[in-house]
């Protein structure tokens, strides 16, 4: 993505990308998130997929996984690297599970919201804060009740001894494992690099018709008795994927939510 842009006085001025704080321990805080909030995971295929591609380039790169959390539109993920830059990694990990996917669902383009936020992990103390941050999300998020009840985190290595991808060694170094699991549970308030929730402005119905248009050729797609579902599907996904919400694309062609929702997860032919 490109740098910021801002307009000042009729010309525009490229301001510099803000320089990636780098941590003195080499450990990292990382969270990616789906463009335009959509979602990186349907099945338990696409997350196991990003779970092998996270295995698969540890070695390659020389990084360690503290612990990780795979949410439907977005990733945490404590990493420690003493070889390979933080670019260089999620570059390789990144565009390894894009293709992949883009080829799975028939989609191009991008899937990642901008490059990846990352913040340092200075302190044995943030580690631990940072580890039961991520590994409480899934709670947090309402998902589950217990960390290790959510099957696409470290949660189970920690608290139920299940053999992962995961290093546990340096945190069972800061805590023995009663205590460490203890404070993994412990009820909180940790906040630590967070995903910015807040309403987003949306396209105009204006803007939003004219996509529809160049798609569908018509508002109203359903209306042709002979439409092709598959290709329906597609051309739903593609419109969410440039900024029409849900609820906005069910309101302008009168495609129902549930059609639209199950289009996201269907939108290649079977």
């Amino acid at each position: 993505p490109s740098p910021v842009s801002h307009c000042l006085h009729g010309k525009v001025i490229i301001m510099p990308r803000k320089a990636r704080v780098k941590s003195v321990t080499g450990i990292y805080h990382i969270m990616l998130r789906g463009i335009n909030r959509q979602q990186i995971f349907f099945d338990e295929e696409d997350y196991l997929t990003f779970i092998h591609l996270l295995e698969y380039y540890k070695p390659i790169c020389g990084y360690k996984i503290y612990a990780f959390c795979l949410m439907g539109n977005h990733i945490h993920i404590l990493l420690g690297t003493e070889q390979a830059s933080l670019e260089s990694i999620f570059k390789r990990i990144g565009s390894a599970y894009v293709f992949w996917y883009n080829l799975k669902y028939a989609r191009t383009g991008h899937l990642f919201q901008d490059r990846f936020k990352s913040e340092p992990v200075d302190s044995q103390q943030y580690f631990l804060t940072v580890l039961r941050y991520i590994l409480q999300n899934p709670v947090k998020a309402g998902i589950c009740s217990l960390p290790q009840d959510y099957k696409y985190s470290s949660a189970r290595t920690y608290l139920s001894s299940v053999r992962g991808i995961t290093d546990t060694d340096f945190a069972l170094s800061l805590l023995n494992q009663s205590s460490l699991q203890m404070f993994i549970l412990a009820p909180n308030d940790d906040s630590c690099l967070e995903i910015d929730e807040s309403p987003r402005r949306g396209l105009t119905d204006t803007s939003a018709e004219k996509l529809i248009i160049k798609e569908f050729g018509t508002l109203f797609p359903l209306k042709d008795a002979n439409s092709d579902r598959c290709a329906l599907n597609q051309s739903i996904a593609t419109l969410l994927s440039k900024g029409i919400s849900i609820r906005q694309l069910s309101r302008i062609t009168g495609i129902s939510k549930k059609v639209i929702e199950r289009a996201i997860a269907k939108s290649r032919c079977k």
